[in-house]
């Protein structure tokens, strides 16, 4: 093993449990700080170290890294958002820099986080540098493909979509008949995705994009079988998601959901506008 072990800030799902897998598998000691009421408490058996803090407790997450020697850490696992309201504890180094920010949006809170472990000396790493398989491949990724009429919402929701990842509101978008059914907040893909199937009623394209100015060491965007469930819940048809930049679990179980239920999922590639879209590689003309 190597002399300093890894951080691992967890929040939810089975993320950090991918992390501290593929991170033994290299030879790495783990330190995990992990949150009451969202990490998987089956962490504990994955890691050389654990330390459980509330929500805020950004003083503790930090002298727990340092204490274990951590140089460098990854966040990986999500928050539910709305516990920001309710169900926080900060500390007294987590008070003075909610008072510092400028906005409590997620990607500017999770940077001023980050800024505030390396001027303590640990290195923040981008939460896929140990499992880049998970990343979504471009084109359509299922038997059944896009529509024509399908493809023109994706081109009509997806420049949309990404100029509301640039206000940092939210990364997913529910759109129909080139309408706008539903814009993700803080409460999450999923209840976007039943707002706007209730609103839309079957056939709704659900949109899922990376923000422009997302910093990729955390908060990427994923999606996986519970999506799919979501999605066939409201009776949608499409999940086009931004290839690359979108962490994709249970890749085979999630395809073969999808393909029983004859929904179409598109990775798209972020540099591409919506004509690049109509090209053969995601068509399948």
């Amino acid at each position: 093993m190597q002399d300093h072990p890894l951080g691992l800030v967890a929040g939810g799902g089975q993320f950090p449990l991918l992390c501290a897998r593929a991170a033994r598998r290299q030879g790495r000691g783990i330190v995990a700080v992990a949150h009451k009421g969202e990490t998987d408490p089956l962490l504990s058996e994955e890691v050389d170290q654990i330390e459980w803090i509330y929500l805020g407790q950004l003083g503790k997450l930090i002298k727990t890294l340092k204490k274990a020697g951590a140089s460098e850490a990854i966040f990986a696992g999500s928050i539910t958002k709305t516990r920001i309201f309710k169900d926080v504890r900060p500390d007294l180094r987590a008070i003075n820099l909610w008072r510092r920010l400028g906005n409590r949006l997620d990607d500017g809170i999770l940077r001023s986080i980050a800024a505030e472990l390396e001027q303590e000396g640990i290195r923040i790493l981008p939460s896929t540098i140990l499992l880049k398989e998970l990343l979504v491949p471009s084109g359509v990724l299922t038997c059944c493909k896009p529509s024509k009429s399908q493809w023109e919402d994706i081109h009509f929701g997806w420049e949309l979509a990404r100029e509301i990842g640039r206000l940092d509101i939210g990364q997913c978008l529910i759109v129909k008949d080139r309408a706008v059914l539903a814009v993700e907040a803080i409460e999450g893909t999923d209840q976007t995705i039943r707002r706007g199937g209730q609103l839309g009623g079957p056939g709704a394209v659900v949109i899922k994009v990376c923000k422009p100015t997302q910093d990729t060491r955390f908060d990427l965007p994923s999606v996986g079988v519970g999506t799919i469930e979501q999605i066939i819940q409201v009776k949608a048809s499409v999940l086009a998601v931004e290839a690359g930049r979108t962490l994709f679990f249970d890749r085979d179980s999630t395809i073969d959901l999808a393909n029983r239920s004859s929904i179409a999922v598109v990775g798209i590639d972020g540099d591409h506008t919506a004509r690049h879209s109509r090209r053969s590689n995601y068509s399948g003309e």
